[in-house]
């Protein structure tokens, strides 16, 4: 990214608040298919008809949001939104694209809260049977692209038995952290992305870059204590899922573990309401992230279940969009560091591990249950994997199925 570019005020975006608003609010409608079909919409709508950036630019957005934690289909809408509209259209760009699955899985939250998630109501079976299928498929999509390598998948393993045998959230922080040391003293160096682009022009000056990372550092710090110091419902919900969204390498699958060690594992949730929430958010457009939205509601913060969805939502995209401001003027140098190319391997290489850990505890130990449920996951699975089915409609039709005949 040019020195221009990294400097250059907010103020040169070139386009509205409400354009973005509403381009962003038609993906967040229609975007099913999860993150790699969320930048085919984004190259389609930003890229091809709208021409609001180059080829090149779109792919050092895309490079960039990959190398990052958290949610890359959101954080290259975050940085769209930024571009052309300033950072109220970056604001715009995940409002629109985040409301309309984050409002349909808090209505779901309040629906399982309604009638409740009985262990052995069948459409809840075939969401839990749904998310084996699911999860299995990332996991094996994922270790394809992040642990193909020897040594990669050494670190994978390794993640894996250290999650199973040591199950909590710290031991998944702890994967990461020694995933991200072997890939830098071990690995070898991997060759930056050739997208031919100079940067990605996206205007951010650096000290608002370096105030981003630093408040992005001091809220990952500092969260844990005042949650501990003051007890407070609010103060701990905004750590957990704060922590899960800092903590997000590899895809919006691995929310799924760290989210588990923070709301199951503290009793706030139950496995059948969790698993049958991320089944649900399958069936949804948008990112996978508004999972949170759904716990937060079953999370109620002052007696109110929307004010935990809200809260939820927005600790765990808040890194993110900390990260996105903050990198983007120091891209061009992070992206060719050999160290930090190596240390990200690393920690996507332990991040598959730790998905893996959790396909086996909670989603394979509580989604299947009997040998009809693990027929309905086999099919699942086939259907994704080999018919190529969209994960939404295999969640629906296994709820379906398990409506009906389990």
């Amino acid at each position: 990214m040019s020195g221009q570019a990294a400097t250059a005020p907010a103020a040169t975006a070139r386009g509205t608040v409400g354009e973005v608003f509403r381009t962003f609010l038609l993906l967040g409608l229609t975007s099913f298919g999860g993150p790699v079909a969320h930048l085919g919409y984004f190259r389609d709508a930003f890229v091809a008809r709208r021409s609001w950036l180059t080829e090149a630019a779109y792919a050092d957005l895309v490079a960039l949001c990959q190398f990052l934690p958290g949610p890359a289909s959101s954080q290259v809408g975050m940085a769209i939104g930024l571009r052309r509209a300033g950072y109220a259209g970056m604001a715009a760009a995940w409002v629109a694209f985040t409301l309309p699955s984050a409002a349909l899985l808090a209505a779901v939250a309040l629906g399982v809260r309604a009638i409740g998630a009985e262990p052995g109501a069948g459409w809840l079976l075939g969401l839990k049977a749904a998310a084996v299928a699911v999860v299995a498929h990332a996991v094996v999509g994922m270790a394809k692209n992040l642990a193909s390598g020897r040594r990669q998948a050494a670190i994978a393993v390794a993640a894996l038995v250290l999650v199973l045998l040591l199950p909590s959230a710290l031991s998944q922080v702890a994967a990461i952290t020694l995933g991200a040391l072997a890939g830098v003293f071990w690995l070898t160096a991997t060759t930056p992305p050739d997208d031919g682009a100079a940067g990605a022009g996206v205007p951010v000056r650096r000290r608002t870059a370096v105030v981003c990372l630093a408040v992005f550092a001091a809220l990952l710090a500092g969260l844990p204590v005042l949650a501990a110091l003051t007890g407070a419902t609010a103060a701990g919900t905004v750590d957990g899922f704060y922590r899960a969204g800092s903590l997000v390498f590899g895809g919006g699958h691995v929310v799924l573990p760290l989210l588990e060690a923070e709301v199951v594992g503290a009793g706030a949730v139950d496995h059948e309401s969790f698993l049958a929430g991320y089944g649900a958010a399958q069936a949804v457009p948008g990112p996978l992230f508004t999972f949170a939205a759904y716990l937060g509601a079953l999370m109620p913060v002052a007696g109110s279940p929307l004010l935990g969805a809200a809260i939820a939502l927005g600790a765990v995209f808040l890194p993110s969009t900390l990260l996105v401001v903050g990198a983007l003027p120091f891209w061009e140098r992070l992206r060719t560091a050999p160290r930090a190319r190596r240390a990200v391997a690393g920690a996507g290489a332990a991040v598959v591990g730790i998905l893996a850990a959790a396909l086996y505890d909670p989603v394979f130990t509580q989604g299947v249950v009997s040998p009809a449920t693990m027929a309905l996951a086999a099919v699942a699975f086939v259907a994704l994997a080999v018919w190529r089915v969209p994960a939404w409609a295999v969640v629906l039709g296994a709820g379906a199925v398990g409506f009906l005949a389990l």
